[in-house]
């Protein structure tokens, strides 16, 4: 115990535990105690960690306080523990998840020496006056970069400002680009790993991690691929990276760049400034496209081989990867008569067959008839990966491989031919063409964000098979070949697909023209049902899982509703943006 010295207040990182506890700092560590301290002290008879969040507070009158026992590391400044506040209450979460992703790895008792004066290389001439604009002014700038272009000279635009922060969707993303700064005479860490070097002056690079790198004046603020949801947390609080480095900017008074080859429309709506390439730049920079309609082929097998599949296995020398969202028998309807999959209504969503009716995702319900002809004749399309590899493997007369997400990129096979679900577009790095075999599934799946799933699986396949130059191809088999994602994809034109999808967005009150929240857990039902009668919240549910949605105007509205509805006891699970809904 200790009556004098100087007092800090702490956050325990204790699962569960989102309140702040009072301390004496010893007078050996008093001077070297700041904001974002990690330490560790006495709490309820055990030892635990946290992090200091105030210094220098008034003692609670009564109470004698204990002391730190240990002043492990440095940790997140001041900056980053107020958007940590701000980001726990956007996403209806704890504070300490966040503040653990902006901690380093390993503890850090200094920094190291700042960096000296840098020389980086201009950018492309062809760029540079874009680069110069984008990074000249404030505020969120949207820049649609072709799926194929060289993003490396937007990071050189931006290192020239001094110190900040660039999102990639995946680490081997950051490693490739960080490599590149860094050979460009750019000083560059690794978010997490490098946590020091950033917090003492440079480029903070990484996967989502990097959203919350410590640096000494942020200059800007980077998102590659914002439209990726690799970009958004899946465990609570469901914090996105895009937003989070896009408030970062918004405080430091520092611009906000946003690349991507198909922004989502969240981004758009955010964004005070879009850049669009030409016409002809961007269309040079996607490969050949081509939509086979299967409505003609045989339900029986499927819909999945082609005569133009089979072309394409001729007459590709090189890899070729095939892509089914399908693990096992997830079944589809399709007419025997027309060929056409059983829809709802509106066109959106598939219905599947419950006790004599067809069901769909929103509760309509309709009887065993085809609406495009009235037949009444319908058949199941079930073939999963496992199969169609057999199948597929006769079909070309050569070994065919399966790559789920089980499989690490280093164990996929030097096969010509990979089927696999979506995993295997990220588990290899270039190929010939890329073959969906079933695009229906991404395209009218019971989620709202569907079709932008949809178009960012073709951004990923346009980028392993290269511009149409090269003879890039992606063949995409569909039973519904004039949605709105495929139009954009044949057309290079992924502007055209976002403006539809916002309209219907709008229209259906979904985000970015709202906010939502999906509920689940034992007591989901008892934490929504002081909500029914509330008029600023819609209440949607329970669905068959039990889980609800819950609908508000905007992000801030849902938030202050979540934030002020009393928690029941029990695992509750609270998933704010949820991706997959």
């Amino acid at each position: 115990m200790s009556d004098a010295g100087r007092i800090v207040r702490v956050l325990p990182d204790v699962s569960g535990l989102d309140k702040r506890f009072d301390y004496v700092v010893p007078a050996r560590w008093a001077e070297s105690v700041d904001v974002g301290a990690l330490v560790r002290m006495d709490l309820h008879g055990r030892r635990v960690a946290g992090w200091v969040v105030e210094v220098d507070v008034d003692p609670p009158a009564g109470v004698e306080l204990r002391e730190i026992t240990k002043v492990s590391s440095l940790g997140p400044d001041q900056a980053v523990i107020d958007i940590a506040t701000w980001a726990a209450h956007r996403w209806s979460g704890r504070v300490a998840p966040l503040l653990k992703m902006a901690s380093p790895d390993t503890m850090v008792d200094q920094l190291p020496s700042g960096p000296g004066p840098r020389t980086l290389p201009a950018p492309p001439a062809d760029l540079a006056n874009d680069i110069a604009e984008v990074f000249g002014r404030p505020g969120v700038t949207v820049v649609r970069t072709p799926p194929n272009a060289d993003l490396f000279p937007w990071l050189l635009g931006a290192a020239a400002l001094g110190d900040g922060i660039v999102v990639t969707p995946s680490i081997g993303m950051a490693r490739f680009l960080g490599g590149q700064l860094r050979r460009a005479g750019g000083r560059v860490a690794l978010a997490g790993r490098d946590w020091a070097l950033g917090a003492a002056g440079g480029t903070v690079i990484g996967a989502r991690k990097a959203a919350w790198g410590r640096v000494r004046q942020l200059a800007y603020s980077v998102v590659i691929d914002e439209h990726d949801e690799r970009l958004q947390e899946e465990r609570n609080p469901t914090w996105h990276a895009r937003d989070v480095a896009i408030e970062r900017a918004r405080r430091a008074g520092a611009p906000a760049v946003l690349l991507s080859p198909a922004p989502s429309p969240v981004a758009l709506r955010l964004a005070d400034h879009v850049i669009a390439p030409s016409r002809s730049a961007e269309r040079a920079s996607w490969p050949i496209v081509e939509v086979v309609d299967r409505r003609d082929g045989d339900p029986a097998r499927g819909g999945l081989f082609s005569d133009e599949l089979v072309r394409v296995l001729r007459s590709t020398t090189n890899r070729v990867i095939c892509v089914l969202n399908r693990k096992g028998r997830s079944p589809m309807l399709a007419c025997a008569g027309c060929g056409e999959l059983v829809r709802t209504h509106d066109g959106e969503r598939l219905m599947s067959e419950v006790d004599g009716e067809l069901v769909g995702p929103g509760g309509e319900r309709r009887p065993l008839v085809c609406a495009n002809c009235g037949g009444t004749k319908l058949k199941r399309l079930r073939l999963g990966v496992s199969r169609a590899r057999e199948e597929l493997e006769a079909l070309a007369g050569e070994p065919v491989a399966e790559v789920t997400s089980e499989v690490d990129a280093a164990d996929v096979g030097r096969e010509r031919i990979l089927i696999g679900t979506e995993a295997v577009l990220h588990r290899v790095n270039n190929a010939d063409a890329v073959v969906f075999l079933d695009f229906d599934q991404e395209l009218l799946a019971p989620r709202y964000r569907a079709g932008e799933q949809a178009m960012s699986l073709i951004v990923q396949a346009a980028r392993l098979v290269g511009p149409r130059a090269g003879g890039g191809r992606i063949l995409i088999q569909t039973r519904t070949p004039d949605h709105r994602v495929l139009r954009g994809a044949l057309s290079a034109d992924p502007g055209s697909f976002a403006s539809e999808e916002s309209a219907l967005r709008e229209a259906m009150s979904f985000p970015p023209f709202g906010a939502l929240a999906e509920i689940g857990g034992p007591p989901a039902g008892d934490f929504v049902e002081p909500l029914l009668d509330r008029l600023d919240i819609n209440v949607l549910g329970p669905r068959d899982d039990g889980r609800y949605l819950l609908r508000a105007d905007g992000p801030d509205e849902l938030a202050t509703v979540l934030a002020e509805t009393p928690r029941p006891k029990g695992r509750l699970r609270v998933a704010v943006d949820p991706p997959r809904a």
